[in-house]
């Protein structure tokens, strides 16, 4: 008897077809980057856009413009777009100018190397005018490398009007700000100590500086003879009674006892004075077991006065050999800074080369002293009896060791001492504190208004209002002058014959005037003294100052390229002590408002490595955002996944941003990056797979209830990415839409949904879903996104009424579905105006539609290992229930089968004794345990959908019979069986191939796109 030739349906099938590539097509990059940053930057700026909030300003806190990008430019600047996406989507104007900090001694650094390699010989071009013209060339080459990798990045903004702290038009608002401080009275030159760097040759605002731990110093127990004690000596009198009495200090810096000028000691401690031999010592009582201890311990010490109120000595006189044979005695003061916590309890004061010491000196008419040089050296005075002894001795490199041997036996103990120390954070060597005639800002006079300002200020995280305002507090004067040529001039002009300092309203304002008009480089290469730069009036001959400002009195004062305050700062946290605080002092101070610069401060942390090191060129460990991009970083590819580790383009370095916690360290390194990777590659899929599937027909067909399921689930993830990104949380949004593509999505709506799409109406929420996806996505990977926006269907998104809006500039909070679908999604009667999560029962029920799922998925496992089934459609399932699970199930029953994938559900019905086979799993369900069985299915296998639902052999289930239209049934069979039994069988087994072969290019295995098993597979092939 001829055998009956099987029927191929494959050609009835709705398999998924998209032109969306699987990877970017490097060809069309560029176009997506130009439409989703120029073009949508330039849009939304648009005048006639309806905008009724106020714009968003983010102010660039300006990188400095020497060298290349690195991965921390990269967290910055990507946090920064994505910052200003989310604000452009939610419906604000966003303003955002970048900057480039281009002052500043690396700079003039490198300016001087390129001009000694093309001159080596010609020391004529190493003028100011010949460095500053190479520092503009050398500035002007970074900038537009820089530019070109930020916008490499996807990094929108105004990029043809951003500002430079080199332009003319910035440096003279900044010179409008020194003069309104100045008029204020809040700029002066003081001798006075401030931070000198000896390897740059300048002096350093404390923000120039970082500090070594680990730092060596030559540290030393001095005495210094005592000439004359106090003439009222009260219940001491005894101490006039000592011979050879002496007071003791400890120094980390013997270098500066040259410059010393005074002793210190504390009112309110307790002194002794203990014997050596034929010595007497003064020491602090709290000190003495441990002085003892270090400096005498093989020898007999005996306590004379076992105390003394630190009181009594104040006005004793003593000699430092070191001021020379004829120098005057010297007196003991008190200092409220003097403490018994180390050393002896008395403090050797330099006023020249110490800020508390200068302090405490100044009010009681002690002069400042520094001989030292600006490389670092001693000058002629440090020794006056013998200067060749220490003239042009490094003061760090061997200083302290000449300075100890002068004094001979006056040196108690030398030993070395291991402490933090400040260092210059450019040359990466060691400064000194050292007096020299430098300009200040007078910031200790505004610090209560700047304090008070930054009351109304947001900060993230939290901590960092106790960080900035500890530096503001901390604070008292600002050292804003610096001995370069690179950078803006201060205003100053000096007596020739004094050396007085000429700075009045009238003086600056005319040299800005001249500034304007002649060429910047002027005040360098003009005659010194000019009298075109001398204001009218005054009489005296007066050269001009060649000091320059401090680069964060530079960058400090950027807050004039923007009309209003500033919605968001947002920088590393190093700059608290940096450019946050130069900004809210020069703001406090100039701006005449009340208010801080920045609304919000955010500040982000440091790079590290995947072993948690800090990054650094010297240890090679660093890693350049290029190499993310390029996919350089991703392990080797195996011969299996030939191009899985091929990079994806600035969307990878930008999801690495987004997904890391700024707020603290970040770590970088292979495992998070293969992280990202794979991620990415799923967004590829799910969108691939969206738009092989979305067809317009959809938005006609019936809302089923694992369509309610699905859309109340995408509005929650909505709301809650769109609360995260309000709260800058961006890590968290990543995470929040990762758990809804891989929970949600993928391994529950689209598994459930194959056998609707390809063999059902084909109808659904996919429309939505994609709309959705990309609104979310659209701040994080801006190529992808515009990439799929370009590749959707002719019908999507085009309709001028069509609720669907580009996701660019949807909010997360507006509908993703259309108003004539949307009364369809609901089970209770609730206004159409309200989002979809307003009706709570959906989410309720979810989690024990879940717990049930993964009960059927646990004994199909069992029963696909005993080899019993390979589709989760060859089985019935019977759920026995508490009573009070039946209200939730009820509500589904008819579309249960279809959630769960699986041929057939019953609720509460008994399994039968005589099945072939069963297996059961309990899951937790209101009321108690309820009990999944998986058992044989009861029906015939459908030949089309391939499930057991068919009543009559050879026939098509009753969905299947209604979709196919009856020509295309008959055509089917009679071209069956013209073809034959084994031509048949070859037909089968080639659809099934390109079946599953087209499921995993369009959508990915299963096991790819979300927790389910490959042999799940349950779409008809």
């Amino acid at each position: 008897m001829p055998i009956r030739p099987a029927v191929s349906w494959s050609s009835t099938l709705r398999l998924p077809k998209a032109s969306f590539p699987p990877r970017p097509l490097p060809e069309r990059q560029l176009e997506y980057l130009h439409k989703c940053t120029a073009l949508l930057y330039s849009w939304q700026k648009q005048r006639h856009r309806p905008c009724p909030k106020e714009p968003f300003i983010l102010h660039d806190g300006p990188p400095y413009a020497n060298g290349e990008l690195h991965i921390g430019h990269a967290l910055n600047k990507i946090l920064k777009d994505i910052i200003c996406r989310v604000k452009i989507q939610a419906g604000r104007t966003v303003i955002y100018v970048p900057g480039f900090d281009c002052h500043g001694l690396p700079i003039e650094l490198k300016a001087l190397e390129e001009l000694k390699t093309k001159h080596p010989n010609n020391t004529h071009e190493l003028s100011p005018l010949s460095i500053r013209k190479q520092a503009v060339s050398l500035v002007t080459r970074t900038v537009r490398e820089q530019k070109k990798g930020f916008q490499e990045w996807a990094v929108m903004g105004d990029w043809h009007n951003a500002w430079r702290t080199l332009d003319k038009d910035f440096e003279l608002k900044q010179l409008r700000v020194f003069q309104e401080m100045a008029k204020k009275g809040l700029i002066f030159r003081r001798y006075k100590p401030v931070y000198w760097s000896p390897s740059s040759k300048t002096a350093l605002a404390e923000a120039e500086l970082e500090y070594k731990d680990d730092h060596l110093s030559t540290a030393a127990y001095v005495k210094f003879p005592i000439i004359k004690l106090p003439e009222s000596l009260g219940d001491w009198e005894v101490l006039r009674t000592l011979e050879n009495l002496s007071a003791v200090i400890w120094t980390t810096t013997p270098w500066t006892l040259p410059a010393n000028r005074a002793i210190a000691v504390h009112n309110e401690l307790e002194y002794s004075v203990i014997r050596i031999g034929a010595e007497h010592l003064i020491v602090a009582k709290s000190r003495l077991s441990q002085f003892i201890e270090q400096v005498f311990s093989e020898k007999d010490v005996e306590i004379v006065v076992e105390t003394v109120p630190g009181h009594i000595f104040l006005e004793t006189q003593y000699h430092n050999i070191l001021r020379g044979k004829s120098s005057k005695p010297q007196l003991i003061i008190h200092a409220d800074f003097v403490s018994a916590e180390s050393g002896s309890g008395l403090v050797h004061l330099a006023p020249g080369h110490g800020m508390d010491d200068y302090e405490v000196c100044t009010r009681l008419g002690i002069e400042a002293a520094a001989p030292v040089d600006d490389l670092g050296c001693f000058d002629h005075t440090a020794f006056p009896d013998d200067p060749a002894l220490l003239q042009g001795r490094n003061v760090l490199d061997g200083g302290s060791a000449q300075v100890l041997s002068l004094l001979g036996d006056r040196i108690l103990m030398v030993h070395t001492y291991k402490h933090k120390y400040p260092y210059d954070w450019r040359t990466k060597k060691p400064i000194i504190v050292r007096a020299t005639e430098q300009w200040f800002a007078d910031v200790g006079s505004v610090k209560d208004n700047a304090l008070q300002a930054l009351s109304d200020v947001k900060f993230i995280p939290e901590s960092g209002r106790a960080r900035l305002e500890s530096f503001v507090k901390g604070r008292s004067e600002w050292c804003i002058s610096r001995q370069r040529v690179w950078g803006v001039p201060i205003p100053a002009l000096y007596d020739t014959i004094t050396g007085a300092a000429v700075l009045t309203d009238e003086s600056i304002d005319h040299i800005i005037t001249k500034l304007d008009e002649k060429d910047w480089h002027a005040w360098w290469t003009d005659a010194p003294d000019d009298p075109d730069w001398i204001v009218p009036g005054l009489e005296g001959s007066y050269r001009r100052g060649t000091d320059t400002m401090d680069v964060w009195f530079d960058s400090g004062t950027s807050w004039t390229q923007t009309e209003e305050q500033a919605d968001v700062y947002l920088e590393g946290t190093d700059q608290h002590r940096g450019w946050f605080q130069s900004s809210l002092l020069t703001y406090t101070s100039a701006s005449g408002r009340e208010e801080a610069p920045f609304k919000t401060l955010i500040t982000h942390g440091f790079t590290l490595d995947k072993s948690g090191k800090k990054m650094s060129k010297s240890i090679g460990n660093t890693i350049a955002p290029s190499q993310i991009m390029d996919g350089a970083l991703l392990p080797q590819n195996s011969k299996k996944e030939k191009f899985t580790n091929k990079g994806l383009g600035a969307d990878e370095l930008r999801l690495w941003v987004a997904s890391s916690d700024y707020t603290r360290d970040v770590v970088i390194g292979e495992p998070v990056l293969k992280a990202n990777h794979t991620a990415l590659l799923k967004y590829r899929m799910i969108i691939k797979m969206l738009l092989g599937s979305v067809h317009q027909s959809a938005r006609s067909a019936p809302i089923t209830k694992l369509d309610k399921i699905a859309l109340a689930q995408l509005e929650s993830v909505l709301a809650e990415v769109n609360t995260h990104y309000e709260n800058y949380e961006f890590h968290k949004a990543v995470n929040a839409i990762n758990r809804w593509i891989n929970a949600d999505l993928s391994a529950f709506y689209l598994e459930a949904m194959k056998d609707r799409l390809y063999c059902g109406d084909g109808g659904g929420v996919l429309e939505e879903i994609f709309c959705g996806l990309l609104k979310m996505l659209a701040p994080i990977t801006p190529i992808l996104v515009q990439e799929a926006w370009d590749h959707r269907p002719n019908w999507l998104g085009r309709p001028a009424k069509n609720d669907h809006v580009n996701p660019w500039v949807s909010a997360l909070t507006k509908p993703v579905y259309s108003r004539q679908r949307v009364h369809l999604a609901r089970f209770s009667k609730t206004p159409v105006n309200l989002p979809m999560h307003a009706d709570p029962q959906i989410l309720l029920d979810v989690p024990w539609l879940l717990n049930a799922n993964a009960a059927i998925k646990t004994a199909l496992e069992e029963a696909r290992t005993a080899k019993l089934i390979g589709s989760s459609l060859e089985s019935a399932i019977i759920l026995q229930l508490p009573a009070e699970s039946r209200e939730v199930f009820d509500r589904y029953g008819d579309e249960l089968d279809s959630i769960f994938v699986v041929s057939s559900v019953e609720l509460d019905a008994r399994a039968p004794d005589d099945a072939k086979w069963k297996f059961v799993c309990e899951f937790d369900a209101p009321g108690g345990k309820g009990k999944a069985w998986v058992l044989p299915p009861k029906k015939d296998k459908c030949p089309r959908c391939w499930r057991y639902v068919k009543e009559e052999e050879d026939e098509l289930c009753k969905r299947c019979d209604d979709v196919v239209p009856k020509q295309v049934k008959e055509e089917t069979v009679t071209a069956t069986s013209d073809m034959g039994v084994e031509s048949v069988m070859v037909v089968e087994s080639v659809t099934k191939a390109q079946s599953s072969t087209t499921k995993e290019s369009s959508m990915g295995e299963s096991s790819t796109l979300g927790e389910s098993s490959t042999s799940e597979n349950n779409s008809a092939e």
